[in-house]
């Protein structure tokens, strides 16, 4: 067993978070009607992809009746529509949806976390929480050493990582990360971090966040990866 997936096991066991624990568990026992036939994961997520990507994509935490009930992020509900049918259309991902983990989605030199992995109450998070789930971003970060661009989907993603960084010492100067859809920051001549707003139906049914939007952030994401590729080579 490689160090991410043990990461993975430990953050499927974690419960250091009270009120996440009981909602997630809550849900998974409640349900809704038009999923009152599954079996929710009611979990943490683990996060997932290909161990070797380039591009990490950190978003958010998992939805209480999409990642908590399928069991993978971005799995079962309208971010993910968004998500995997942009992954998907700029070669990140095997297939345009993902409806459950069993699915066949396959990651492509793709890697997708959370800040969060557990589902919060009306998808808001305390601070207390984002500081209990930093540690298993930071390990990732650690870990997937072959990271060239990383997207922050929404601005509590794009903080987390700004963290993780700083944390790492990738980041070391103090002035503040400004988030703003479409905003790119060199951290090293070898990474670069992307923000973007989050896919979610917020964004999307207000067209705060359009698909001609969010596909530049990932055909940005793949020029900078194919640039990053010919300078190597």
């Amino acid at each position: 067993m490689t160090e991410l997936e043990k990461l993975q096991k430990h953050i499927v066991r974690c419960r250091l978070c009270p009120r996440l624990v009981q909602w997630r568990e809550k849900i998974a026992i409640e349900k809704t009607r038009r999923f009152e036939h599954w079996q929710y994961w009611g979990k943490p997520n683990p996060s997932f992809g290909d161990p070797e990507a380039q591009l990490l994509l950190v978003g958010l935490a998992p939805a209480a009746h999409g990642g908590n009930r399928t069991g993978r992020m971005f799995t079962g509900d309208r971010s993910g529509d968004w998500l995997y049918r942009a992954l998907h259309k700029f070669g990140f991902a095997n297939q345009s949806t993902s409806v459950s983990r069993h699915d066949g989605l396959r990651l492509q030199n793709c890697y997708i976390t959370a800040t969060c992995r557990c589902a919060p109450p009306q998808n808001r998070l305390l601070p207390a929480e984002i500081v209990n789930c930093r540690p298993f971003l930071i390990k990732e970060m650690e870990i997937l050493n072959s990271v060239r661009v990383i997207v922050g989907l929404g601005k509590i993603g794009f903080d987390s990582a700004v963290s993780a960084l700083r944390h790492l010492g990738a980041w070391t100067v103090s002035s503040k990360l400004h988030f703003t859809h479409g905003a790119e920051y060199p951290i090293t001549n070898k990474l670069t971090l992307l923000a973007s707003f989050h896919p979610s139906q917020q964004n999307t049914f207000t067209g705060r966040l359009t698909e001609p939007m969010f596909d530049a952030i990932f055909r940005r994401a793949r020029k900078l990866l194919l640039t990053s590729d010919s300078l190597r080579t």
